[in-house]
């Protein structure tokens, strides 16, 4: 959530910059500057109000002590007259308040500066490309064929159970599962990251804290009868650790990684893109999240997208950087970059990791603060990124390893699975 301040001193620049991510913000930035207006004006009344019944009811003291008590009584009618219109202005202030949240919470987190314009993928930017695309043999085949030919991944058995997108993974499928995310683990521990095993459902505060709530796409799964909400990410758990806490400046960056299964509805997604593991309902995914001082996030997020570059080269994978335009970008992101590795068996580029930098738009929604040396709290910035997101890696594993007497295991990965070959 932006700060009301901000959108206050810099109105023009808000609606320049949001403009950037294609949002028109000129109708509710008026409208957010109007009722600020009128918020204020409400607690400058209530202010004096309650100021004016404090004095008299100082006043009525002294005189009930000085045995004044008509004169008493005359002032306590003027004060309970005073206390009323209190209430009622605190219920017009409440009303008000609840309003200009309302509005606050639908403006987009304004974009940095870097981010390039665009509206759609094909005017992302690309940063940076590394590895060969492998040459297949002629032969070679998607990874649902794979799936199926080596009986690692169960797709129709997911749908029998559950239904499309929740895949059930088998014998060697299953422990190359279990490999990557103690893989990934592991080199974020080694990085410095702590380990969080979080809950898979969180409470409405802890969504709107991250910024998925309200679901303006309809893409969490909401538990109805206890009002809780299947996590689309770790980051969201994990980002919540630190909701209304105030953090010792020299404890930053804080820097937490963690493994969870994730779910999202996808709705609207159908097709050739969603077929195998491209697109799941629920899918696994270590995820890396830091709270970092604002004067430091920038840097941060250069190491955390070259901590991500890294695994991919560790599993041998080709792959490109992007920095998202505006019109590609999440709702929250103040920056973001994708990582995309090339599935040589679909031929084309596939979404593997985003590591984005919210700046202070979640700790505003979270109140994650840390305390400078003059002891004022500041908000601090969030980051987090996928590191890494499993099905899309497993898919591009499989085709790109593929041989025609079976799949090849990355040496990094050998170790973890216990195997060299999926035969």
């Amino acid at each position: 959530m932006l700060q009301l301040n901000f959108i206050r001193e810099n109105k023009d620049e808000v609606i320049t910059r949001l403009a950037v991510k294609n949002f028109d913000a000129k109708e509710l930035v008026g409208k957010i500057i109007t009722i600020d207006g009128d918020r204020r004006k409400i607690q400058g009344e209530l202010d004096a109000l309650n100021s004016e019944a404090n004095t008299l009811a100082k006043q009525v003291g002294d005189l009930f002590k000085s045995g004044k008590q008509a004169e008493a009584n005359e002032l306590k009618n003027k004060s309970a007259a005073l206390k009323e219109s209190s209430k009622k202005l605190e219920a017009t202030l409440a009303s008000t308040e609840e309003e200009l949240n309302k509005i606050l919470v639908l403006l987009p987190n304004l974009p940095s500066i870097k981010v390039p314009k665009g509206k759609t993928p094909a005017d992302n930017e690309m940063m940076f490309s590394e590895g060969e695309v492998p040459k297949l043999y002629a032969g070679a085949q998607p990874h649902w064929e794979l799936t199926t030919q080596y009986d690692i991944i169960d797709f129709e058995l997911g749908v029998k159970l559950t239904g499309a997108g929740f895949p059930v993974y088998k014998g060697k499928g299953a422990k190359l599962q279990r490999a990557l995310i103690n893989f990934f683990l592991d080199n974020a521990t080694a990085a410095g990251f702590t380990e969080i095993e979080s809950p898979i459902l969180v409470n409405e505060a802890s969504g709107f804290g991250t910024g998925q709530l309200p679901d303006k796409e309809g893409q969490m799964y909401h538990v109805t009868g206890d009002n809780l909400y299947l996590i689309p990410t770790a980051e969201v758990p994990i980002t919540n650790i630190y909701r209304d806490t105030i953090i010792k400046s020299e404890d930053l960056p804080v820097k937490n990684c963690g493994y969870t299964p994730c779910f999202r509805r996808e709705a609207g997604s159908y097709g050739k893109d969603v077929r195998g593991l491209n697109r799941l309902h629920q899918f696994d995914k270590v995820e890396i999240v830091q709270i970092a001082h604002p004067d430091k996030s920038y840097e941060v997020l250069e190491e955390m997208r070259n901590y991500v570059a890294g695994l991919l080269k560790k599993l041998e994978l080709p792959y490109r950087i992007l920095k998202l335009c505006g019109g590609d970008m999440s709702f929250a992101s103040a920056l973001t970059y994708d990582f995309e590795t090339y599935s040589a068996a679909q031929q084309k580029w596939l979404e593997v990791s985003s590591v984005s930098n919210f700046e202070n738009f979640q700790s505003n929604r979270s109140k994650i603060r840390f305390r400078e040396a003059n002891g004022k709290p500041q908000l601090a910035h969030t980051l987090n990124g996928s590191a890494l997101a499993l099905p899309r890696i497993v898919a591009t594993l499989l085709e790109n390893n593929q041989t025609e007497t079976g799949i090849k295991i990355p040496k990094a990965l050998v170790p973890y699975t216990g195997f060299e070959m999926i035969t």
